[in-house]
């Protein structure tokens, strides 16, 4: 079997890419000037198999804040792989978003062209509408991409042949109803319609800031009473005296952030309620969460005087921490990963044990404490200033769940 390579396409592709989709599609040929600019714009992915193009995706941006498919196209020899699906992936990946928004990504479908139809609804688009663009013309089914994962009612299921288009039209005019699969009927093609819970972003929002509000305050106690124990006792070094305090400010900010967030959706309402939380999220993280739970084992080895213990309770919340932070629920899994990004998550999760080891010892600790200072504000400064906006756990994201 040939290696398949997947790569934006670039200007040198353009005579193979304006026969490639009519090879494929050929009731749906490209216009070469759609395709041109797809290209001058990076929305187009080709495959390459020993030197020649086997499949492409392309798409066009008729505005900032949507992208639609036109053409997705395979060789029929190198069909049933799992090509047409990497390109999507990887076009998918590629379109660029700002922090406030991510685009609307769409397809227009014939109704009766079911091994497109069945493609998207397999690669996470569902047919939210039907589209009408002439007495003559076939229908088409409008498929959008699902950003985040919803739920559907179980009861409130059915199936529609596909050729019944106006119980089809009836079933997709209701703007909680949407095509989720494509299923075989009595022998013939059919649509499974299902019905979707809509919830109100607001009340979502709402409820996220108020979570983050309880957890900063929860955490700013906690953080204060370490604070208070290494402010009195004669023992705790100065320099994660004040690694606690550059904690507790991190922490109280986070707070602040939160409770603008929540000013956001009651009245400024300026669309930046994505950008607040992530602000909030990276900071009670990394200036409040990890510090704290670093200078747990230090606090230990100052109360306990017991280096075994000390570097026992060290090493085990290091391995919690990689762990923590390789899991979903880590704020960085919210971010694109890279070998820097990489290396500062391995020196976080060491800083416990060789904090511990430094008390223990009896040494200077004012490098450890500036190490890993250093180590978190980099960190806080690769997600708020180098990357984009939060994103969801694409490895784990499933199209829609049952709710039960």
């Amino acid at each position: 079997m040939a290696v398949v390579s997947i790569r934006p396409a670039t200007a040198d592709d353009l005579p193979r890419l304006r026969t490639l989709p009519a090879d494929c599609m050929p009731a749906a040929p490209v216009p070469s000037a759609l395709l041109s600019q797809a290209v001058a714009r990076g929305l187009v992915h080709v495959a390459e198999a020993e030197g020649a193009l086997v499949g492409c995706v392309a798409a066009e941006a008729p505005s900032a804040g949507h992208v639609r498919l036109f053409a997705v196209a395979v060789r029929s020899g190198m069909r049933r792989q799992g090509i047409a699906s990497r390109l999507l992936g990887a076009m998918l990946e590629g379109i660029p978003s700002s922090p406030t928004e991510r685009p609307m990504i769409s397809a227009a479908v014939g109704v009766t062209e079911l091994e497109a139809g069945g493609f998207l609804l397999a690669n996470g688009f569902i047919g939210t509408r039907m589209l009408t663009t002439g007495a003559d013309a076939e229908p088409q089914i409008h498929y959008q991409y699902t950003l985040r994962g919803e739920y559907i009612d179980p009861d409130a299921r059915h199936l529609v042949p596909v050729v019944a288009l106006d119980q089809l039209v009836d079933s997709l005019s209701a703007p909680d109803q949407a095509v989720t699969a494509l299923v075989t009927l009595a022998g013939e093609p059919a649509f499974e319609i299902a019905r979707f819970e809509r919830g109100d972003p607001a009340s979502l929002q709402s409820g996220e800031a108020a979570a983050g509000i309880a957890f900063s305050g929860s955490l700013l106690a906690a953080i204060t009473f370490i604070l208070g124990f290494a402010l009195t006792s004669s023992r705790f070094p100065d320099d994660v005296r004040l690694l606690l305090i550059g904690a507790t400010s991190s922490t109280l900010l986070s707070l602040i952030i939160y409770a603008s967030a929540s000013g956001e959706l009651a009245r400024i309402r300026a669309n930046s309620f994505g950008k607040i939380m992530k602000w909030g999220n990276v900071l009670s993280e990394y200036g409040g969460v990890l510090p704290f739970l670093i200078c747990l084992p230090v606090t230990y080895a100052q109360v306990s005087g017991n280096p075994w213990t000390t570097m026992v309770l060290a090493v085990a919340l290091g391995v919690a921490i990689l762990g923590y932070e390789r899991s979903e629920f880590s704020i960085a899994r919210r971010f694109r990963h890279n070998r820097i990004e990489a290396a500062l998550m391995v020196l976080t999760a060491a800083s416990p044990a060789a904090g511990a080891a430094v008390v223990a010892a009896g040494t200077v600790t004012w490098p450890w404490t500036a190490a890993l200072a250093a180590t978190l504000a980099a960190r806080t400064w690769l997600y708020l200033v180098r990357q984009g906006a939060e994103a969801g756990i694409a490895e784990h994201r499933r199209q829609w769940q049952i709710r039960a």
